[in-house]
């Protein structure tokens, strides 16, 4: 994985409750403070996904039924609705899925940035529908990556 790749998939890569990671603040992940996809897009996904015995999946009692083989989160069934796991206030900090460890695979595979730094474009339209800024183009010099930010010519380390 490039290096611009590896920092792109770092700062939009969120951690369980109770475990967070140094790119989990608002400034570096705009997926926290934001919840629009999780409220904008139907999230269907393979009925395999859903919670069997073990316990592992997407809990049973939060998807409707899409199709034979198909699985829907409730709130998402016709689009442009809330999910049913999203908690908080779109747009705001602290908003977040109820079952991110155990979310389906479209909302694990949903990025915020593509692989060459450009904003997804469904996430910009999803953010557009609730009157939040677009994100910014990644490059080589953005916060998300503290080490490549140029050093100055006066700085020195600590």
């Amino acid at each position: 994985m490039s290096d611009k790749r590896s920092r792109i998939a770092q700062a939009t890569t969120l951690t369980a409750p109770g475990q967070g990671a140094a790119n989990d603040n608002i400034h570096s992940n705009p997926c926290l403070s934001c919840g629009a996809c999780c409220a904008h897009f139907r999230v269907s996904f393979y009925c395999g996904e859903i919670a069997g015995e073990d316990g592992n999946g997407v809990p049973s009692e939060l998807v409707s039924q899409a199709g034979p083989l198909r699985a829907c989160m409730k709130g998402t069934e016709n689009g442009g609705q809330r999910c049913v796991a999203l908690a908080g206030e779109i747009g705001k900090e602290g908003v977040h899925c109820t079952i991110y460890v155990q979310r389906p695979s479209p909302c694990r595979d949903f990025p915020a940035w593509e692989t060459d730094g450009t904003p997804n474009p469904d996430c910009q339209k999803a953010r557009a529908r609730f009157g939040l800024p677009a994100l910014p183009h990644i490059g080589e010099d953005d916060d998300i990556d503290p080490g490549s930010t140029p050093s100055h010519r006066d700085s020195e380390a600590a």
